[in-house]
C-alpha cells in the first residue's frame, strides 16, 4: 500500500450530473481553479444519474401533478411548477452554451423531444386537472398546454392508454408537446467530454473517500482509497462539494460540520416494469403521468414513459417504491444503520412514528407480485400483457429527515443544498426534481461559496454568457423567456 499527497482548490465527491455540472461551471468561469473529482465506482453517472435509475423526465412541471398541490381550501398552488419549469430552462441554456462551444458535447446523445401528458380518471381527479390546466394556461411558461376529455383526442396523444378502455370510464388529460426525455447518465458523459483536456482538472475513478477532517479554518484533509491498488491518498482541499447521491448523508457526518447534526436519511428503493417489444414501443411516444396513490412518496407517482437509452427505445412503467436499508443502488445494507447517530436518532424515530402509513406502504410495495404490478399498469395501458414486461431495478433515493429540535424532525421530499458556516463545504441532499435543475442548484453553490468572485464584473459577464437569463426572473419576464426558450430549443435540436 502506497500513500501520497495532493492539494486541490475544489474537491468534488461523486461523478454524477451534479458534481460534473459544478466542475464544468467552475472551469468555464475560471480555468485556473484546480479541481479534483473522486468517484467510487468504475465510471461516472452510474448511480442516480444512470438512465434506469431516474425518471428521465426533464422535470419541467408539465406533467408532474404533485408539483401543483391542492390545499384544504380547494385552491391549487402552481408556484412550485413555475419555479421548477424556470430552473429547467436554466439547464437548457447551459447545455446550449456547451453545445455551441464544444464539438464533443452532443445533445442528441442525451436529450429527445417527448410530449409530457397527465392522465386522470373519475370526476374528482378530472376536476382537479381542469382547474390546474386553467391556472397554468394563463402563464407564459405553460401557454402551450392543452386539455381534453375526448378519448379519441387523448388516444392521439398516447394511443396505448385508450385502447381497450371501458367506454363509460371518465378520463381527462393534458399535454405539453415540447417536453423532453433525458438520459442523465449520457448527459454526465457529455459534460465530462468538455472537461477531459482541461488543465487543472483531474478525475479519479474507483476512488473512495474514507475521511473528511477540517485541519484549518479554510482547509480540509480528505483521505481517499484507490479501490484497485489499495493505495491511500491524502488531499488537502480549500473547498469540498459532496454530490454523492444517497451517500451524501454519511459523508456529511464524516465532515463533522455543525450544520449536518440531526440530519438523517430515509431510503426508498424502486423498480420498473420494462417493455422492449418494438411493436408495442412504437405505439407510444409520450411520458404519461398519473396521480400518486394516497400515502405514497412523490417519487412513486406512476408513469408510463417512452425512454431512449443507449439509442434504444423502451417503455418504462412505475416506479414501484419500496423500503431498503441501502443508501445507494451499489451500496451496503448497513448504510442506514451506520448513519444512525445520537443527534439524529430521535428525529428519525419521530418521523417514522408520524409516517407509519408511508412506511407500511413501502413495505407492502416491496413484496408486490408481478401480477399485482401489472394490474396497476393496466390502469394506464388496459391491453398490457404480462409476457411483454420484465422487472428492472430503479435507483435508490434517500429522502431528507430534517431536525426540528433534538427530539423531533420532518420528512422532506425535495432537494436541499447544505452549506457549512464558513462556506467551505457544500452538499446536495434529497431527490426530486434533482438532475433536471442541476445547473441552477450548482450556480447557487457557486454564488454562496465563491461569492468574492461574483463581485468581479468579469465573472458576472461570463455567467451571463453561459446563462443569458442570469440575474433575471423567467417567471415574470415573458419577453426574455420566449426569446431564450426559442434559442435553447433550436440549439439543442428539440424545437417545435
Amino acid at each position: 500500500m502506497h500513500e501520497s499527497t495532493n492539494t486541490s482548490d475544489c474537491l468534488i465527491i461523486g461523478g454524477g450530473i451534479m458534481g460534473l455540472t459544478l466542475a464544468s461551471l467552475i472551469k468555464e468561469l475560471d480555468a485556473s481553479i484546480k479541481i479534483d473529482l473522486y468517484e467510487k465506482l468504475h465510471d461516472i453517472g452510474l448511480e442516480s444519474s444512470e438512465a434506469l435509475n431516474n425518471a428521465g423526465t426533464g422535470h419541467a412541471g408539465y406533467c408532474e401533478l404533485n408539483y401543483t398541490p391542492m390545499g384544504k381550501d380547494g385552491k391549487i398552488n402552481i408556484q412550485k411548477a413555475l419555479e421548477i419549469n424556470s430552473k429547467y430552462e436554466i439547464s437548457l441554456q447551459y447545455w446550449s452554451y456547451l453545445s455551441s462551444k464544444y464539438k464533443s458535447f452532443d445533445p442528441k446523445k442525451f436529450i429527445k423531444k417527448t410530449p409530457h401528458v397527465s392522465l386522470v380518471f373519475g370526476d374528482q381527479h378530472i376536476d382537479f386537472l381542469k382547474k390546474r390546466y386553467l391556472l397554468l394556461k394563463k402563464h407564459h411558461l405553460f401557454k402551450s398546454i392543452q386539455f381534453s376529455q375526448d378519448k379519441k383526442e387523448i388516444s392521439q396523444w398516447a394511443s396505448l392508454t385508450m385502447g381497450g378502455r371501458n367506454l363509460h370510464q371518465k378520463v381527462a388529460a393534458t399535454i405539453v408537446k415540447d417536453g423532453t426525455d433525458i438520459d442523465f447518465g449520457a448527459a454526465s458523459g457529455a459534460i465530462l467530454n468538455t472537461l477531459k483536456n482541461k488543465k487543472n482538472f483531474q478525475i479519479y475513478l474507483d476512488h473512495e473517500v474514507l475521511t473528511i477532517k477540517k485541519v484549518k479554518e479554510n482547509l480540509w484533509e480528505v483521505t481517499v482509497k484507490n479501490k484497485i491498488s489499495d493505495d491511500i491518498q491524502k488531499t488537502f482541499a480549500k473547498f469540498i462539494f459532496i454530490g454523492a447521491g444517497g451517500h451524501a448523508i454519511r459523508l456529511l457526518q464524516k465532515s463533522g460540520i455543525q450544520e449536518q447534526k440531526g440530519y438523517a436519511g430515509f431510503p426508498v428503493s424502486g423498480q420498473w416494469l420494462v417493455c422492449s417489444n418494438k411493436k408495442i414501443v412504437r405505439q407510444h411516444n409520450a411520458k404519461v403521468y398519473g396521480m400518486a396513490p394516497e400515502g405514497s412518496p412523490p417519487m412513486s407517482v406512476p408513469h408510463l414513459d417512452l425512454r431512449v437509452i443507449n439509442g434504444k427505445k423502451l417503455l418504462l412503467f412505475g416506479p414501484y417504491a419500496g423500503f431498503t436499508f441501502k443508501f445507494l443502488k451499489k451500496g451496503s445494507y448497513l448504510d442506514l444503520i451506520k448513519s444512525l447517530k445520537l443527534k439524529n436518532f430521535f428525529p428519525m424515530i419521530y418521523v417514522l412514528a408520524h409516517n407509519l402509513k408511508l412506511f407500511k406502504y413501502l413495505i407492502r410495495e416491496s413484496f408486490q407480485s408481478k401480477h399485482t404490478r401489472m394490474n396497476l399498469l393496466r390502469n394506464f395501458y388496459p391491453k398490457a400483457k404480462e409476457k411483454d414486461w420484465s422487472i428492472k431495478k430503479a435507483g435508490q433515493r434517500v429522502q431528507i429527515i430534517k431536525p426540528n429540535s433534538s427530539f423531533t424532525g420532518q420528512l422532506e421530499f425535495g432537494t436541499e443544498v447544505l452549506i457549512s458556516k464558513n462556506k467551505k463545504l457544500a452538499a446536495l441532499l434529497g431527490a426530486s426534481p434533482g438532475a433536471s435543475v442541476a445547473v441552477d442548484s450548482m450556480i447557487k453553490v457557486i454564488e454562496q461559496c465563491f461569492s468574492e468572485r461574483l463581485l468581479e464584473s468579469k465573472f458576472r459577464n461570463k455567467m451571463k454568457k453561459m446563462i443569458p437569463s442570469y440575474g433575471q426572473d423567467l417567471i415574470t419576464n415573458k419577453k426574455l423567456f420566449e426569446k431564450i426558450r426559442l434559442s435553447s430549443r433550436k440549439t439543442l435540436g428539440i424545437n417545435d
